[in-house]
């Protein structure tokens, strides 16, 4: 069984500007959906978002707290490690710093976790500053579940398997973990513009 799901038919564009695109991407309109296998479907009642580990206290929020927190919408360029590129896209979410304010924390690393055991990791620092949000529209429309609905990571300056689909919370640690890809061989880091798609990249 293949780890990829629902086919990658891809359309390229040639009406762009090269100096948005990394190293050997190609831009497409479509928006490919690429899973480690099969969408999840969690109840809005029982959705809740949480911040462990090396924190002072652990932090959580309900779907409808999370939806009462400010959110905004941000326009980004997303690149895929199976090297399609959008420009241009349109999302609404709650930023990591909102998230993050006021917890106490040591850590120096992030392991993202969602819904069907997904995980993947990044430096701290890869999701403050207005790097990283958990969002929950496209396009003006609630966010599709194929495409990580309700709420996925948004960290698009990073390859997108660091943006995890049906995010749950994120773990702060003091040591770097890989995540589901990393373990299997993808870059630990993840920098499109670096080509850092596998390990040794």
């Amino acid at each position: 069984m293949s780890f990829v799901s629902r086919g990658f038919r891809g359309r390229r564009r040639e009406d762009v500007d090269s100096s948005r695109v990394p190293p050997g991407q190609y831009v497409t309109g479509d928006f490919p959906v690429l899973s480690a296998g099969p969408t999840p479907r969690t109840s809005m009642d029982k959705w809740d978002f949480s911040i462990v580990g090396e924190v002072d206290e652990p932090r959580r929020w309900t779907w409808k707290e999370l939806r009462e927190l400010p959110s905004e919408e941000v326009t980004v360029d997303i690149h895929c490690v199976t090297k399609w590129s959008k420009l241009d896209t349109v999302w609404r979410g709650v930023s990591l710093d909102t998230l993050l304010d006021g917890v106490e924390t040591s850590a120096e690393y992030v392991t993202a976790w969602s819904d069907g055991g997904y995980t993947t990791n990044m430096p701290l620092q890869d999701v403050r500053d207005g790097k990283a949000w958990i969002a929950f529209e496209f396009d003006d429309e609630p966010l599709d579940p194929e495409h990580g609905g309700p709420a996925r990571l948004l960290v698009p300056h990073l390859y997108f398997w660091k943006s995890a689909k049906w995010v749950r919370g994120i773990e702060l640690t003091l040591e770097d973990e890989p995540g589901f890809w990393e373990s299997y061989g993808y870059h630990n880091y993840g920098d499109p513009w670096r080509e850092q798609r596998y390990g040794g990249d």
